[in-house]
Protein backbone atom coordinates (compact mmCIF):
# COMPACT_ATOMS: atom_id res chain seq x y z
CA UNK A 1 0.00 0.00 0.00
CA UNK A 2 2.78 2.58 0.87
CA UNK A 3 4.63 1.37 -2.03
CA UNK A 4 2.04 2.03 -3.92
CA UNK A 5 1.32 5.76 -2.75
CA UNK A 6 4.88 6.39 -3.38
CA UNK A 7 4.70 5.17 -6.83
CA UNK A 8 1.75 7.57 -7.43
CA UNK A 9 3.29 10.28 -6.33
CA UNK A 10 6.48 10.01 -8.21
CA UNK A 11 4.38 9.82 -11.52
CA UNK A 12 2.52 12.97 -10.44
CA UNK A 13 6.05 14.35 -9.63
CA UNK A 14 7.25 14.05 -13.42
CA UNK A 15 3.77 15.35 -14.75
CA UNK A 16 3.35 18.17 -12.64
CA UNK A 17 7.12 19.01 -13.30
CA UNK A 18 6.58 18.46 -17.35
CA UNK A 19 3.33 20.48 -17.29
CA UNK A 20 3.64 23.15 -14.90
CA UNK A 21 7.58 24.02 -16.61
CA UNK A 22 5.60 23.90 -20.31
CA UNK A 23 2.46 25.54 -19.58
CA UNK A 24 4.38 28.72 -17.88
CA UNK A 25 6.77 28.47 -21.02
CA UNK A 26 3.73 29.10 -23.65
CA UNK A 27 1.99 31.76 -21.31
CA UNK A 28 5.22 34.18 -21.00
CA UNK A 29 5.87 33.73 -24.51
CA UNK A 30 2.51 34.43 -25.16
CA UNK A 31 2.45 37.71 -23.56
CA UNK A 32 2.15 41.19 -25.45
CA UNK A 33 5.13 43.47 -25.53
CA UNK A 34 8.69 43.06 -26.52
CA UNK A 35 10.34 40.83 -23.22
CA UNK A 36 13.95 42.43 -24.28
CA UNK A 37 13.02 45.76 -23.46
CA UNK A 38 11.27 44.67 -20.14
CA UNK A 39 14.48 42.55 -19.26
CA UNK A 40 16.11 45.78 -20.13
CA UNK A 41 14.51 47.92 -18.37
CA UNK A 42 14.31 45.58 -15.00
CA UNK A 43 18.90 45.39 -15.65
CA UNK A 44 19.24 49.37 -16.08
CA UNK A 45 16.51 50.96 -15.27
CA UNK A 46 12.95 52.13 -17.18
CA UNK A 47 14.55 55.58 -17.39
CA UNK A 48 17.74 54.50 -19.00
CA UNK A 49 16.22 52.03 -22.04
CA UNK A 50 16.32 52.66 -25.44
CA UNK A 51 15.99 50.44 -28.72
CA UNK A 52 19.47 49.67 -28.75
CA UNK A 53 19.68 48.20 -25.18
CA UNK A 54 16.86 46.50 -25.88
CA UNK A 55 18.56 44.73 -28.75
CA UNK A 56 21.96 44.68 -27.13
CA UNK A 57 19.88 42.01 -24.33
CA UNK A 58 17.82 40.30 -27.32
CA UNK A 59 21.09 38.86 -28.91
CA UNK A 60 23.00 37.94 -25.54
CA UNK A 61 20.23 36.23 -24.54
CA UNK A 62 18.80 34.53 -27.63
CA UNK A 63 15.66 35.72 -27.77
CA UNK A 64 15.23 35.91 -31.27
CA UNK A 65 15.37 32.06 -31.25
CA UNK A 66 11.90 30.11 -32.05
CA UNK A 67 9.53 29.12 -29.64
CA UNK A 68 10.22 25.18 -30.50
CA UNK A 69 13.96 25.55 -30.41
CA UNK A 70 13.82 27.79 -27.21
CA UNK A 71 11.27 24.85 -25.34
CA UNK A 72 13.76 22.01 -26.41
CA UNK A 73 16.92 23.83 -24.98
CA UNK A 74 14.90 23.93 -21.85
CA UNK A 75 13.55 20.64 -21.71
CA UNK A 76 16.54 19.15 -22.29
CA UNK A 77 18.38 21.42 -19.51
CA UNK A 78 15.40 20.12 -17.17
CA UNK A 79 16.25 16.85 -17.43
CA UNK A 80 19.58 17.55 -16.00
CA UNK A 81 18.27 19.67 -13.16
CA UNK A 82 19.50 22.59 -14.39
CA UNK A 83 17.25 25.52 -14.42
CA UNK A 84 19.34 27.90 -16.02
CA UNK A 85 20.52 31.44 -15.35
CA UNK A 86 18.53 34.60 -14.63
CA UNK A 87 17.84 36.93 -17.08
CA UNK A 88 17.81 40.04 -15.37
CA UNK A 89 20.52 39.09 -12.60
CA UNK A 90 22.25 36.63 -14.02
CA UNK A 91 22.71 34.54 -11.50
CA UNK A 92 21.99 30.82 -11.52
CA UNK A 93 17.89 30.15 -10.63
CA UNK A 94 18.48 27.06 -8.38
CA UNK A 95 20.45 29.13 -6.01
CA UNK A 96 17.83 32.38 -6.00
CA UNK A 97 14.61 30.05 -5.36
CA UNK A 98 16.39 28.23 -2.60
CA UNK A 99 17.00 31.03 -0.87
CA UNK A 100 13.45 32.03 -1.32
CA UNK A 101 12.01 28.51 -0.25
CA UNK A 102 13.41 28.91 2.81
CA UNK A 103 11.84 32.31 3.44
CA UNK A 104 8.42 30.74 2.37
CA UNK A 105 8.50 27.58 4.08
CA UNK A 106 9.28 29.56 7.14
CA UNK A 107 6.27 31.71 6.57
CA UNK A 108 4.29 28.50 5.29
CA UNK A 109 5.21 26.57 8.86
CA UNK A 110 3.54 28.99 11.36
CA UNK A 111 0.70 30.34 9.14
CA UNK A 112 -0.70 25.93 9.07
CA UNK A 113 0.65 25.51 12.73
CA UNK A 114 -1.35 28.59 14.03
CA UNK A 115 -4.50 27.76 11.38
CA UNK A 116 -4.14 24.33 13.44
CA UNK A 117 -4.34 25.98 16.97
CA UNK A 118 -7.32 28.39 15.81
CA UNK A 119 -9.51 25.35 14.01
CA UNK A 120 -9.15 23.10 16.35
CA UNK A 121 -10.49 24.38 19.35
CA UNK A 122 -12.80 26.41 17.53
CA UNK A 123 -14.04 23.48 15.71
CA UNK A 124 -14.22 21.50 18.47
CA UNK A 125 -15.88 23.76 21.37
CA UNK A 126 -18.75 24.87 17.92
CA UNK A 127 -19.57 21.03 17.11
CA UNK A 128 -19.71 20.22 21.12
CA UNK A 129 -22.15 23.32 21.77
CA UNK A 130 -24.02 23.52 18.68
CA UNK A 131 -26.86 26.26 18.56
CA UNK A 132 -25.35 30.10 18.43
CA UNK A 133 -22.02 28.94 18.76
CA UNK A 134 -21.95 27.04 15.72
CA UNK A 135 -24.25 29.90 13.85
CA UNK A 136 -21.59 32.52 14.83
CA UNK A 137 -18.38 30.08 13.81
CA UNK A 138 -20.42 29.66 10.50
CA UNK A 139 -20.87 33.04 10.34
CA UNK A 140 -17.26 34.26 11.11
CA UNK A 141 -16.10 31.26 8.46
CA UNK A 142 -17.90 32.44 5.66
CA UNK A 143 -17.33 36.04 5.56
CA UNK A 144 -13.69 35.39 6.12
CA UNK A 145 -13.20 33.32 3.38
CA UNK A 146 -15.08 35.10 1.36
CA UNK A 147 -12.59 37.99 1.72
CA UNK A 148 -9.91 38.18 0.04
CA UNK A 149 -6.29 37.17 1.72
CA UNK A 150 -4.46 40.60 0.64
CA UNK A 151 -7.88 42.87 2.65
CA UNK A 152 -7.59 40.64 5.32
CA UNK A 153 -3.41 41.40 5.35
CA UNK A 154 -4.52 45.24 5.16
CA UNK A 155 -6.73 45.14 7.88
CA UNK A 156 -4.03 43.85 9.88
CA UNK A 157 -1.34 46.24 8.77
CA UNK A 158 -3.69 48.62 9.38
CA UNK A 159 -4.70 47.96 12.97
CA UNK A 160 -1.46 46.35 14.47
CA UNK A 161 0.80 48.43 12.42
CA UNK A 162 -0.30 51.60 11.81
CA UNK A 163 -3.61 52.19 14.47
CA UNK A 164 -1.17 50.54 17.36
CA UNK A 165 2.07 50.48 16.50
CA UNK A 166 2.58 46.61 18.20
CA UNK A 167 4.45 45.16 14.36
CA UNK A 168 6.33 46.53 11.46
CA UNK A 169 4.17 46.86 8.23
CA UNK A 170 7.16 44.55 6.07
CA UNK A 171 10.22 43.74 5.72
CA UNK A 172 12.37 40.98 6.93
CA UNK A 173 15.02 40.17 9.71
CA UNK A 174 13.12 39.81 12.93
CA UNK A 175 10.53 37.70 14.84
CA UNK A 176 8.31 40.46 14.62
CA UNK A 177 8.17 40.70 10.70
CA UNK A 178 6.65 37.28 10.64
CA UNK A 179 4.00 37.86 13.08
CA UNK A 180 0.94 39.77 10.66
CA UNK A 181 1.73 37.67 7.72
CA UNK A 182 1.32 34.19 9.18
CA UNK A 183 -1.77 35.62 10.66
CA UNK A 184 -2.88 36.51 7.91
CA UNK A 185 -2.25 33.12 6.36
CA UNK A 186 -3.37 31.66 9.70
CA UNK A 187 -6.78 33.23 9.36
CA UNK A 188 -7.95 32.27 5.82
CA UNK A 189 -6.88 29.07 6.52
CA UNK A 190 -8.94 28.45 9.74
CA UNK A 191 -11.81 30.04 8.16
CA UNK A 192 -12.68 26.99 6.38
CA UNK A 193 -10.33 24.47 8.54
CA UNK A 194 -12.72 24.97 11.81
CA UNK A 195 -15.95 23.44 9.48
CA UNK A 196 -13.96 20.86 8.35
CA UNK A 197 -12.75 20.20 12.23
CA UNK A 198 -16.85 20.80 13.33
CA UNK A 199 -18.06 17.99 11.11
CA UNK A 200 -15.28 15.28 12.06
CA UNK A 201 -15.76 16.00 15.27
CA UNK A 202 -19.55 16.05 14.92
CA UNK A 203 -19.51 13.02 12.98
CA UNK A 204 -17.24 10.87 15.58
CA UNK A 205 -19.29 12.09 18.35
CA UNK A 206 -22.97 10.51 17.24
CA UNK A 207 -20.80 7.48 15.95
CA UNK A 208 -21.83 4.12 17.53
CA UNK A 209 -18.33 3.04 18.68
CA UNK A 210 -18.26 6.47 20.41
CA UNK A 211 -21.68 5.90 22.43
CA UNK A 212 -20.52 2.54 23.15
CA UNK A 213 -17.85 3.52 24.77
CA UNK A 214 -19.57 5.85 27.29
CA UNK A 215 -21.51 3.04 27.77
CA UNK A 216 -18.68 0.60 29.17
CA UNK A 217 -18.02 3.56 31.77
CA UNK A 218 -15.78 5.54 30.07
CA UNK A 219 -15.75 9.16 31.08
CA UNK A 220 -16.44 11.53 28.34
CA UNK A 221 -12.94 13.40 28.68
CA UNK A 222 -11.31 9.11 28.12
CA UNK A 223 -13.73 8.11 25.49
CA UNK A 224 -12.63 11.63 23.71
CA UNK A 225 -8.77 10.58 23.89
CA UNK A 226 -9.33 7.11 23.53
CA UNK A 227 -11.58 6.58 20.74
CA UNK A 228 -12.19 10.23 19.44
CA UNK A 229 -9.03 11.97 18.38
CA UNK A 230 -7.78 9.08 16.10
CA UNK A 231 -10.88 8.88 14.15
CA UNK A 232 -11.64 12.72 13.76
CA UNK A 233 -8.02 13.36 12.55
CA UNK A 234 -7.80 11.53 9.49
CA UNK A 235 -10.51 13.96 7.34
CA UNK A 236 -8.76 16.90 9.27
CA UNK A 237 -5.47 15.59 7.82
CA UNK A 238 -6.32 14.91 4.59
CA UNK A 239 -7.82 18.75 4.46
CA UNK A 240 -4.60 20.08 5.16
CA UNK A 241 -3.60 18.55 1.92
CA UNK A 242 -6.14 20.07 -0.07
CA UNK A 243 -5.25 23.13 1.59
CA UNK A 244 -1.82 23.53 0.47
CA UNK A 245 -3.37 25.00 -2.72
CA UNK A 246 -4.71 27.70 -0.94
CA UNK A 247 -1.39 27.76 1.33
CA UNK A 248 0.03 28.25 -2.09
CA UNK A 249 -2.29 30.85 -3.72
CA UNK A 250 -2.01 32.84 -0.15
CA UNK A 251 2.14 32.93 -0.29
CA UNK A 252 2.48 34.90 -3.28
CA UNK A 253 0.07 37.62 -2.15
CA UNK A 254 0.94 37.80 1.24
CA UNK A 255 4.73 37.38 0.34
CA UNK A 256 4.04 40.40 -1.96
CA UNK A 257 1.81 42.53 0.36
CA UNK A 258 4.24 42.41 3.53
CA UNK A 259 7.23 42.18 1.40
CA UNK A 260 8.83 39.05 2.71
CA UNK A 261 11.40 37.47 0.24
CA UNK A 262 10.19 34.27 -0.78
CA UNK A 263 9.08 32.30 -3.48
CA UNK A 264 6.16 33.74 -3.82
CA UNK A 265 7.64 37.46 -3.77
CA UNK A 266 10.06 36.44 -6.40
CA UNK A 267 7.92 35.26 -8.57
CA UNK A 268 5.70 38.35 -8.62
CA UNK A 269 9.06 40.28 -9.62
CA UNK A 270 10.36 37.77 -12.32
CA UNK A 271 6.84 38.03 -13.87
CA UNK A 272 7.05 41.93 -14.19
CA UNK A 273 10.72 41.48 -15.64
CA UNK A 274 9.89 38.62 -17.71
CA UNK A 275 12.41 36.98 -16.16
CA UNK A 276 11.16 33.37 -17.78
CA UNK A 277 13.89 31.25 -16.02
CA UNK A 278 12.95 32.34 -12.52
CA UNK A 279 9.11 32.01 -13.34
CA UNK A 280 9.37 29.09 -14.61
CA UNK A 281 11.72 27.77 -11.44
CA UNK A 282 9.45 29.34 -8.65
CA UNK A 283 6.32 27.75 -10.55
CA UNK A 284 8.32 24.30 -10.68
CA UNK A 285 9.53 24.40 -6.97
CA UNK A 286 5.86 25.51 -6.01
CA UNK A 287 4.20 22.49 -8.30
CA UNK A 288 6.82 19.78 -6.90
CA UNK A 289 6.64 21.19 -3.19
CA UNK A 290 2.64 20.32 -3.37
CA UNK A 291 3.34 17.06 -5.13
CA UNK A 292 5.78 16.17 -2.07
CA UNK A 293 3.85 17.44 0.69
CA UNK A 294 0.48 15.66 -0.41
CA UNK A 295 2.86 12.76 -0.62
CA UNK A 296 3.84 13.34 2.75
CA UNK A 297 0.19 13.64 3.91
CA UNK A 298 -0.98 10.54 2.46
CA UNK A 299 1.25 8.71 4.78
CA UNK A 300 0.22 10.30 7.81
CA UNK A 301 -3.56 9.22 6.76
CA UNK A 302 -2.62 5.87 6.37
CA UNK A 303 -0.51 5.81 9.48
CA UNK A 304 -2.96 7.57 11.80
CA UNK A 305 -6.21 5.56 9.87
CA UNK A 306 -7.01 3.07 12.96
CA UNK A 307 -8.71 0.79 9.56
CA UNK A 308 -4.75 0.32 7.87
CA UNK A 309 -3.80 -1.52 11.60
CA UNK A 310 -6.76 -3.60 10.49
CA UNK A 311 -5.53 -4.44 7.23
CA UNK A 312 -1.75 -4.96 8.37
Amino acid sequence: MIWELLRKRLYQLVLVAWGVGTLTFVLMRSLPGDMAYRIAASRYGQDNVDSAAAELVRQELNLDQGWLSSYVNWLFELLQFNLGNSLVSGLPVSETVLHQLGHSLLLAGFGIALSICIALPLGTWSAKKGGLVNSIMVWFSTCTRAMPVFVLGLILILLFALEWPLFPVAGFGTWQHLVLPSITLAISLAAVSNRVVHGSVRRVLSSPFYQFSRVKGLSERQTFFRHGMRNMAVPIVAFIGIQLVSVIEGIVMIESLFSWPGVGHGLAHAIFARDIPVIQGCALTMGVLFVVLNGIIDLLCYWIDPRGEQEQ
